[in-house]
């Protein structure tokens, strides 16, 4: 039996049209996969600790934590999206996502305010190395419009660390 053309057109390989080589276009889209993993992890580890908070400063760290879930969500549709316009995949589902984070959970039942926000330090950081080693590899292949975005989300990430830097910071 022949496959109708629905079929056909289903299983067709993707022939996005990209002025980059085809390794180049796995290379990046990989990254950029893994990185959204990366990032959706960091948005729900955000949003987790913004429904969560309590104490003192729970209205301060509740709209602080709330406007950085807001930041971070709103790269994920450019990373998927920069991956397909140049001819590669991304994420495909949740489990998906789960095998690719570096970006790790956190399931505990109750965490302080103060590890919450150091936790998020923490994590923020390790998405800018993340994304400075994804901003090498599209410099080794030509690619400086993906260079160019993830500049924006390296500095969106720095902004983030720092103030959740100076919102750990101890008076004396």
């Amino acid at each position: 039996m022949s496959p109708t053309s629905a079929e056909k057109r289903r299983l067709a390989p993707l022939k996005t049209p990209s002025g980059l080589a085809s390794n180049a276009i796995t290379d990046i889209s990989t990254a950029l996969t893994a990185l959204l993993a990366d990032v959706l992890a960091l948005y729900l580890k955000t949003k987790n600790f913004h429904w969560h908070v309590s104490g003192p400063h729970f209205r301060d760290y509740h709209l602080l934590l709330d406007e950085q879930a807001q930041e971070i969500f709103a790269t994920t549709d450019d990373i998927a999206e920069r991956a397909r316009k140049i001819g590669g995949t991304t994420l495909r589902s949740i489990g998906h996502a789960a095998r690719l984070q570096r970006i790790p959970d956190n399931d505990a039942d109750y965490v302080t305010p103060g590890d919450m926000l150091a936790e998020l330090l923490e994590d923020n950081k390790h998405l800018i190395s993340l994304m400075r080693e994804t901003h090498g590899l599209c410099d080794e292949h030509g690619d400086v419009a993906s260079a160019s975005l993830l500049e924006t989300w390296i500095d969106e990430a720095e902004r983030r660390t720092w103030f959740l830097f100076e919102a750990t910071r101890q008076s004396k």
